[in-house]
């Protein structure tokens, strides 16, 4: 069911709402969050499916606030309002608020008396975020704030500014998307042999910034030199392309082509094919709802291995000698 309230209030919205619930029997119970999505004016339907997806592990309530993205001074302001519940909202219940005017400038005061009572709040950018997501108006009543480096101008340059502003809270898709190559990388290195890992190198996309993260992470975790250099890969393979671990007895590579499917490299051993997916929207953003505390994981990485990471440089060479005994050249 959608139900469309244009040139409305935010206290015409709630009584609709209720109105909705007792003559339709739309059911509002069992939300254990509300998320917020901020967005501009036509870029707000792919966030609402990714969130409708996501609200079948969370059911949740899902406010929507689309701002005009040109503002002129004669433009008046008003908010076209629209409820959608039922199968138009999977879990959920969503409301959309599409601000116009002045009235885009106060998000805060659009979304807080549509709030669930007690109940935690996200706060998510899919597209362009504020300078300090913690300080914004509707960042600073969020417990969690989630927004994607990859979607910004610069994806790179926007990780070093996340380093500089960071809050506990603060979390990035960029981050999310590396959940599967960080468990097979840490479910490799726990197999023998029970070697040191001397160097490290992460090659990805140029504007990739979950291969910046994945360096980071790496080179927090393991405590060596990380190189973090751009693949030659051909223009448009977007992501990460492939790890490589060197230890004594030679070196791990885990690559992955274009495709789902990547190839794990080991001295001695067969080589592999694991299922390394790009990870959608939805799968993202439901993990991230699982944790409405602070990722304290995530915040050393952006703030502190971020600096560790260096440019493309010589990883030690290394062969496997016999009988599976490394040797370095």
């Amino acid at each position: 069911m959608i139900v469309d309230l244009p040139n409305t209030t935010t206290s015409a919205i709630a009584k609709a709402f209720v109105k909705i619930r007792e003559e339709g029997g739309a059911v509002a119970l069992g939300r254990v969050l509300t998320l917020v999505i901020a967005t501009e004016i036509g870029h707000e339907e792919e966030a609402i499916e990714a969130a409708n997806d996501a609200s079948r592990e969370h059911p949740m309530r899902v406010i929507v606030v689309a701002r005009d993205p040109e503002i002129t001074p004669d433009e008046p302001a008003k908010v076209d309002g629209q409820i959608r519940v039922g199968g138009d909202a999977g879990a959920s219940e969503v409301i959309v608020l599409r601000a116009y005017g002045a009235t885009s400038e106060d998000e805060e005061s659009l979304v807080t008396g549509l709030l669930l009572p007690d109940a935690p709040v996200v706060a998510w950018w899919p597209g362009e975020a504020p300078e300090r997501v913690a300080d914004s108006p509707i960042g600073h009543i969020a417990q969690r704030r989630i927004t994607d480096a990859s979607s910004q101008a610069d994806p790179l340059g926007f990780l070093q500014h996340l380093a500089s502003t960071h809050t506990p809270g603060d979390t990035d898709f960029a981050w999310t998307r590396l959940t599967l190559w960080r468990a097979q990388l840490a479910a490799v290195l726990d197999q023998p042999p029970f070697e040191p890992v001397i160097g490290v190198e992460v090659q990805g996309a140029e504007d990739s910034p979950s291969t910046a993260l994945l360096a980071a992470w790496l080179g927090l975790q393991l405590q060596v030199p990380v190189s973090h250099e751009v693949s030659s890969r051909a223009t448009g393979s977007s992501g990460i392309h492939s790890v490589r671990l060197v230890r004594r007895s030679g070196i791990i590579e885990l690559d992955r082509p274009e495709g789902n499917i990547a190839r794990l490299v080991q001295p001695g051993k067969p080589m592999h094919e694991v299922s390394l997916p790009r990870r959608s929207l939805r799968d993202c953003l439901a993990e991230e709802l699982r944790r409405l505390g602070a990722d304290e994981l995530y915040g050393d990485v952006i703030t502190r291995g971020l600096s560790r990471l260096r440019g493309p440089m010589d990883l030690p060479a290394t062969v496997a000698g016999p009988e599976g005994s490394g040797e370095t050249r």
